[in-house]
């Protein structure tokens, strides 16, 4: 991984998360040198999947398999890195106080290569709709809305070739204090530091995910020159792939249950799991793991599949008897209990509140009554099974897992940005 391969595309991923964006990247050819990222769990997972790459190919695999069937610990499996691979991993926050330091270690990684790409994309919460309507300041004043400030930064260090910056559908209409949108303002900086911008509003269902997650991709070519915006193509009729098929081949599990590790399928699964790549050649998957639920909200979820299930209704919250109602607010999110659909071609989108609760992201099972796994979370954003989600410390977290996936860029949206990418860089 990270040795600079010969006549490879080199890359470096800003506000990397659990890797999804770079997932996509290194399948299309890509080599990873540097992943830059603030939350250190998330950090913990991206050398996980370093040792993954590392050794997918090697005689040494059986030592990852091993790890997913909990036989050795995290600190025993990041072992097998090297020191630059350890350190291609940076567990720092983007900032001009931290930046020098960042700058330094990405040029001790790289020696004398060049930089040809940079991908990433800013924390979320400032551009989307969901943070602006929860936050009480609208997302006003909030640091993170001058991210790219930070990302214009390293495009005009480094002069990439191009450069992919992943963001979420609000950006197109975010505005700053004095009335302007933030997308004007990154076109006209990353325009001062030397690349012409274009953006396109896609949905990752159309790139064979199974959920409706609109992203705004911006791509950026270094120079005067435009239009170079590519035609992406679909590699799954998502038309008639429906949700159910990334579901049916798991174990069936009750709430608080289920297993970390070495966790077997239920049977041979849907031809969408193998030509999605989520099933990948390993007999056996892990973090196949669900939450607790209270009794209330087990109700409650019993009848939100019900409903869906008779009719394809969703619940109201505010038709709810009220022995079960215990929010105040009944104007807004009565959505807020929404089942998975397993019949329809898509579902809602996976967003980082998962972490919070499961609430949002009921199994359609109403015999195994809870929310989503990890893993089925990890499915629906196209993440292989043989993907592992770290916590901070040697065991994982159910939590900073939730999180990751939440926030992460679809591995199957990714790979498809990146084959157009390299025809083009």
């Amino acid at each position: 991984m990270n040795s600079l391969k010969k006549n490879s595309l080199n890359f470096i991923d800003l506000f990397s998360g659990a890797g999804g964006l770079s997932e996509g990247f290194i399948r299309a050819g890509f080599n990873p040198v540097a992943h830059v990222e603030i939350d250190k769990a998330a950090c913990s997972t991206l050398l996980t999947r370093t040792v993954y790459h590392k050794l997918k190919s090697t005689s040494g695999f059986d030592f990852y398999k091993s790890y997913l069937k909990g036989e050795l610990s995290k600190a025993d499996l990041h072992g097998n890195l090297t020191e630059e691979e350890y350190n291609s991993v940076i567990n720092l926050a983007i900032s001009d106080e931290n930046n020098p330091t960042i700058f330094e270690r990405i040029d001790r990684l790289k020696k004398e290569k060049s930089i040809d790409l940079i991908v990433g994309g800013p924390p979320c919460q400032a551009y989307s709709l969901a943070g602006r309507a929860r936050d009480k300041n609208k997302m006003k004043g909030d640091r993170r809305n001058y991210l790219f400030q930070q990302y214009a930064k390293y495009l005009e260090y480094y002069q990439p070739k191009m450069f992919v910056f992943e963001n979420v559908l609000g950006l197109l209409s975010a505005k700053n204090d004095d009335g302007s949108k933030y997308i004007d303002q990154m076109i006209s900086l990353f325009s001062e530091v030397g690349y012409t911008t274009e953006y396109k509003l896609v949905n990752a269902s159309d790139f064979g995910v199974l959920q409706n997650r609109k992203r705004v991709i911006l791509i950026g070519k270094k120079g005067k020159e435009s239009g170079f915006y590519p035609e992406f193509e679909k590699i799954i009729d998502s038309k008639t792939t429906l949700v159910k098929e990334i579901l049916e081949d798991l174990p069936e599990i009750q709430a608080g249950s289920g297993g970390w590790f070495n966790v077997k399928y239920k049977n041979k699964g849907s031809e969408y799991v193998f030509d999605a790549s989520i099933r990948n050649g390993i007999d056996f998957t892990s973090q196949h793991i669900a939450r607790p639920h209270n009794k209330q909200d087990k109700e409650i979820y019993r009848i939100a599949v019900k409903k869906w299930n008779s009719g394809q209704n969703r619940l109201d919250y505010n038709d709810l008897p009220e022995e079960l109602k215990s929010h105040n607010n009944r104007h807004s999110f009565v959505d807020r209990f929404k089942v998975i659909a397993p019949n329809l071609p898509k579902t809602q989108t996976v967003v980082a509140h998962i972490a919070k609760d499961g609430h949002y992201y009921i199994h359609p099972d109403i015999n195994q009554n809870r929310s989503l796994t990890v893993r089925e979370a990890a499915r629906l954003q196209s993440f292989p099974d043989d993907y592992f989600f770290e916590g901070v410390d040697e065991k994982p977290s159910r939590t900073a897992a939730f999180k990751q996936i939440g926030n992460a860029v679809p591995p199957l949206l990714a790979e498809q940005i990146a084959k157009k990418i390299k025809e083009i860089i």
